[in-house]
């Protein structure tokens, strides 16, 4: 397993480390560059300036990288970011901004998703390897099967209380776990934080409506096909990326999707409304897929919106029929 250990700030780590029960955070960058170094699963280590000792603070699990507008970074993480506010969050960032960058309204930054974070007390604290650049501004990797890589994970394993660290599942969904395989010990995949599953949603539909092709971020949302609060889960296959009007519909149950992807308007929307014509002309219309098929709406979920949330007609308007 490849491990990475990222230089962050004192202030980032004293913010996050004194919130109890984290599920996520955004290790974000100032510029919008990608990271291309580590899979969903591998470890992500936190490590501090120089001024306080070049030291491994904490960590997490890795699970997706993107840029995102400054503004919907925080809105969709806020203090996970390891700010208190979005104006001290663009204060840090225009600190390593070019003097150009700085005239952008709404910069884009990398976003580095780590779920399940652990923070260290200070007595926990433990120096990077000696090969670690003292001037790195960013961060190192280290590959899989380098000493140095094995080294990092038994300095986390051992001021761990919880065991992290398992044979890789087969994995049937993203983020879903079906039974142990053998192999070189890694960790598994992560179950995923709200902001997380947000981000993971408007990527995989390639940041547009899986129904009408819309491409503005600010009314694009990743909607959960089953509720998180009636059971759902954080994970892509329970998500679609609507238009928030299309959205808004879904969860009350005037719109659907069927199982062959398609979208379905219901017609209890004209008879509690009389009207919904946009809507009605996208009824039949084939859904946008993901990038990827495993990304694909679970047919589960689907039956649930059907069985819970999908309105038929009113029983009077089909006597009438």
């Amino acid at each position: 397993m490849r491990v990475y250990v990222g230089v962050t700030d004192y202030d980032w780590y004293l913010r996050l480390s004194a919130f109890p029960d984290l599920d996520e955070v955004n290790f974000w960058s100032p510029g919008g560059a990608r990271f291309r170094v580590l899979q969903p699963g591998e470890l992500f280590l936190f490590k501090l300036k120089a001024s306080h000792g070049h030291a491994i603070v904490g960590g997490g699990v890795f699970w997706h990288d993107t840029s995102l507008p400054l503004s919907l970074a925080w809105l969709t993480f806020r203090e996970k970011n390891g700010v208190g506010t979005l104006e001290e969050m663009q204060t840090r960032i225009r600190r390593y901004q070019s003097a150009e960058a700085r005239l952008q309204r709404d910069p884009e930054i990398g976003c580095r998703l780590i779920q399940q974070p652990f923070f260290f007390p200070r007595e926990q604290w433990f120096r990077v390897p000696d090969s670690f650049p003292v001037n790195a501004v960013s961060g190192k990797s280290y590959g899989d099967g380098d000493p140095e890589a094995a080294w990092l994970q038994r300095a986390v394993e051992e001021r761990l209380s919880w065991d992290a660290f398992q044979p890789l599942p087969e994995i049937t969904e993203p983020g879903v776990a079906d039974g142990p395989r053998m192999g070189s010990p890694r960790l598994t995949l992560p179950r995923l934080g709200q902001g997380s599953f947000r981000v993971t949603v408007i990527d995989r539909y390639q940041r547009r409506c899986a129904v009408t092709g819309e491409r503005t971020l600010p009314i694009l949302d990743a909607a959960h096909i089953r509720p998180f609060g009636e059971g759902g889960e954080h994970r892509p296959g329970n998500g679609l990326l609507l238009r928030t009007d299309i959205h808004r519909l879904f969860d009350l149950g005037y719109v659907t999707v069927s199982h062959d992807h398609h979208f379905e308007v219901s017609p209890r929307l004209r008879e509690d409304y009389s009207n919904g014509k946009a809507y009605y002309d996208l009824h039949g219309r084939a859904l946008r897929e993901p990038d990827h098929p495993s990304y694909l709406p679970s047919s589960e979920a689907l039956d649930w919106h059907h069985e819970h949330r999908w309105l038929r007609s009113r029983p009077e308007i089909l006597g009438q029929l």
